[in-house]
């Protein structure tokens, strides 16, 4: 049987914080090593030919964590992203970010928005970094745009359909085909909950600090093992 690729592959990076503690390090050290992990990773998936990868770097829910651990998360997202953009930009891909900006700092924004400028013409592939993301926020947000659209005359309520409401999240992305989840939850955690409407979903016992190349291809193979029929039946 040839192997299905995937289109959209989304990955929720659990783990971090457990994977320190468990060897009796500060939790700080396993957001760095999960950010080295993220960079193999994200490598590996354009060589796979998947076109669209996503991300979940930090939850709208996150702000709740200690104060020390979340600024040290915005440092290092701005290394991080100046590191693995080298090569991301390299292999021709396009670097989007889906969220809110509302309590990000003006590096942190500012280097969003150089990655997103010095890639927007890129063809190879999307990596949608969710940063200060929610899922059912995401779809408020373009509620929002849709009734304003509506309310100027500029949208007939009848056009509305769920083609235009993708045109209007953070941004217009396939649906998921696929999501990973590490660490042993089984949660999507309002990790783009409308794009995930008919996802394949894997969990998997594997801290993210400890996700390879091999655990990515255990994904696959359980993929290329589902029956995706959509609702339908085959015959």
């Amino acid at each position: 049987m040839n192997e299905v690729i995937p289109n959209h592959v989304a990955i929720i990076m659990d783990g971090n914080g457990r994977w320190a503690q468990n060897k009796g390090l500060k939790r700080t050290k396993g957001h760095q090593k999960g950010a080295e992990v993220l960079k193999k990773i994200s490598e590996y998936v354009y060589d796979k030919k998947i076109k669209v990868l996503s991300v979940f770097a930090f939850s709208t829910e996150n702000w709740k964590r200690d104060k020390e651990e979340v600024d040290y998360l915005m440092d290092l997202f701005i290394k991080a992203f100046k590191e693995n953009f080298k090569t991301i930009k390299k292999k021709g891909v396009k670097v989007v970010f889906s969220g809110v900006k509302d309590r990000l700092s003006k590096k942190v924004i500012d280097t969003m928005d150089k990655m997103q400028y010095e890639t927007k013409d890129n063809k190879n592939g999307i990596f949608n970094i969710c940063l200060n993301y929610g899922g059912q926020d995401e779809i408020v947000e373009a509620t929002k745009k849709i009734s304003t659209l509506v309310k100027d005359d500029k949208l007939n309520i009848n056009d509305i359909d769920k083609e235009l409401f993708s045109k209007n999240m953070f941004n217009d992305l396939p649906p998921i085909d696929l999501l990973i989840r590490t660490s042993g939850e089984y949660r999507i955690s309002n990790f783009m909950l409308w794009q995930m409407a008919y996802a394949e979903l894997y969990f998997t016992d594997t801290l993210w600090p400890d996700f390879n190349e091999e655990e990515f291809d255990k994904a696959l193979d359980s993929f290329n093992k589902r029956d995706r029929r959509f609702g339908g039946v085959k015959k």
